[in-house]
């Protein structure tokens, strides 16, 4: 796994740099205004507006901006016609690709992502065709320069409040993977004991991995990658690679 964290990991720095230029801003107000339409504008009864409000102030949105996608959430006109939809593909290594889509026009947007698919030797697949692939977990990261502890004390705090796993994905960063039913708990519990999470999520994790060792497939994975990260109706991107770190260098 470490190979597509390393990518995941510098792809979530990249984006907090980004964010200054608004493009990730413009994403997660999109996500803000569908999660208050569908389950209103209460943090507390609202799991998943609760969730992209914190993805905001972790991307240091401003809190006008998180008010004004809510309002559009809550009381309609624009901003609320966006359809969610799920695509699926491979990748070059015959590596699958999963994407969380929000769109207001999804033909286009079908046309726009099997051109970026193809130009970067993947193809667009059918619906399920990967899915099936992945498992819905809490992914909380904390960076080694923020923590106070020790790996060993880490790993106990975390199993104690109900976390599957702790990974040490690089030389930054742990990762702290959870069941969808403690993901909650176990963000309290870890700030509880003071210990600062630089992310926290709910994401799609592979069952498995295609390890990549040719540098032209691992540079064409990567550009495609970053190619559906920059498409506007991308939320996220899922992928089961894993390439060497001096390969991504």
């Amino acid at each position: 796994m470490s190979g597509h964290s390393k990518w995941a990991n510098t792809k979530h720095r990249k984006a907090r740099a980004d964010a200054q230029k608004g493009k990730i801003f413009t994403k997660i107000a999109r996500e803000i205004t569908v999660a208050a339409r569908e389950g209103g504008d209460d943090l507390d009864a609202n799991f998943r507006l609760r969730l992209v409000v914190q993805k905001a102030r972790d991307n240091n949105m401003p809190g006008d901006n998180i008010q004004r996608a809510i309002q559009k959430g809550i009381g309609g006109g624009e901003g609320t016609s966006f359809e969610q939809a799920s695509y699926e593909g491979y990748a070059a290594g015959g590596v699958a690709v999963l994407l969380d889509i929000m769109t207001d026009n999804r033909n286009r947007t079908v046309a726009e992502i099997r051109h970026i698919f193809s130009r970067h030797g993947g193809s667009l697949g059918e619906s399920g065709c990967v899915a099936w692939m992945f498992k819905r977990k809490g992914l909380i990261t904390i960076n080694k320069e923020d923590l106070q502890i020790g790996e060993d004390d880490l790993m106990l705090v975390a199993i104690e409040a109900g976390a599957e796993d702790l990974r040490q994905e690089d030389d930054e960063t742990y990762s702290i993977i959870t069941e969808l039913d403690n993901f909650e708990a176990v963000k309290q519990k870890l700030q509880e004991k003071g210990i600062k999470i630089a992310s926290s999520d709910i994401t799609m994790l592979p069952n498995n991995f295609i390890e990549i060792t040719e540098p032209e497939e691992a540079d064409r994975i990567i550009r495609l990658m970053e190619a559906l990260d920059e498409h506007e109706d991308v939320q996220n991107v899922y992928a089961n690679f894993d390439i060497p770190e001096e390969l991504l260098a």
